[in-house]
């Protein structure tokens, strides 16, 4: 479904990607982690088209995304820090959206509700909490039904209910054969949800694993402990 291929990117001498090549596939729920610099914004980014790789090239479902919007329709994103015009409501902000990608398209409401976002319609985003805004933001992402959702340290800023609500939707979602990708430090919340582990140091994918696969090769219980060893074992 996305397939990367020697991307790299600079930013004046600082090489921020080198040489990623990944496929990532339909029904593949993959954590993207990793030491803070190493890249894994960049990348998400560059899947995004909001930042253009220097070199290589990025294919969505076979085709370039070089040039190309309309693929991203099909993806729900969730940043790390949501930034919405300050002086929009709640419900300004969630109708806007709607009339960007068409009042027909049929809506999942399921975050909606239960982070009951009805309650805070008339609130303005610059008045919300930081976790408060990371629900805005999960409902948008979940909001159209993607086939691909990409979630980038979903859970910083939620509460423990609320953190648990979008770790249920996650599961479901994924149980829908989607594309999930997710960027956590908190590696302790991804054990029941990932099935693969792309771990990047430097601007460098150092392995692309099954979950499975990771554990059966270190004998460790974790995807925390697994790659604790690995990096041990790198070291030295």
């Amino acid at each position: 479904m996305i397939e990367i291929h020697g991307v790299q990117k600079h930013f004046g001498r600082l090489h921020v990607l080198n040489n990623i090549n990944l496929s990532c596939s339909r029904g593949d729920c993959i954590a993207l982690i990793g030491p803070n610099g190493c890249g894994k914004t960049t990348l998400i980014k560059s899947v995004l088209n909001m930042v253009i790789p220097d070199e290589g090239i990025i294919l969505f479902n076979n085709k370039d995304i070089k040039g190309d919007h309309h693929y991203r329709s099909e993806i729900g994103y969730m940043p790390q820090i949501g930034r919405y015009p300050e002086n929009m409501t709640v419900g300004q902000v969630l109708e806007t959206i709607r009339q960007l990608r068409g009042t027909a398209t049929a809506v999942d409401e399921d975050l909606y509700y239960q982070y009951r976002i009805q309650n805070i319609l008339e609130k303005r985003m610059g008045t919300l909490s930081g976790g408060t805004r990371q629900k805005v933001s999960a409902i948008i992402a979940f909001m159209y039904h993607p086939a691909v959702l990409i979630l980038d340290e979903p859970t910083a800023g939620l509460d423990p209910l609320a953190s648990e609500i979008l770790k249920e939707k996650i599961i479901t979602e994924k149980r829908k054969n989607k594309l999930i990708l997710i960027t956590s430090h908190l590696l302790s919340e991804l054990d029941e949800i990932v099935s693969e582990v792309i771990f990047m140091q430097e601007g460098l994918v150092k392995f692309h694993e099954k979950v499975e696969t990771l554990k059966v090769n270190t004998g460790e219980g974790t995807i925390a402990k697994a790659i604790s060893k690995i990096l041990r074992e790198q070291a030295g």
